[in-house]
């Protein structure tokens, strides 16, 4: 009583097709796997640890006190 025949989903497919026919449906999916891509490449750049250059400085306080005593 409570499970779903072979005949109400073939109903359920015709009336699928009709209200968006046969050329909008593979478009809807074609949108829907570039939202996952795009999801999917969001949340890898998310996780990619940044690569930032470390830079180091030269230090000149040890120099200018030579300097200053010389």
């Amino acid at each position: 009583m409570g499970s779903f025949s072979v005949w109400h989903w073939l109903i359920v497919l015709v009336i699928v097709l009709v209200l968006f026919g046969r050329g909008k449906i593979p478009e809807l999916m074609g949108d829907v796997a570039k939202g996952i891509k795009s999801f999917k490449k969001g949340m890898t750049d998310e996780d990619a640890p940044e690569t930032t250059t470390a830079k180091t400085v030269d230090h000149k306080a040890d120099e200018a006190k030579e300097t200053t005593r010389s």
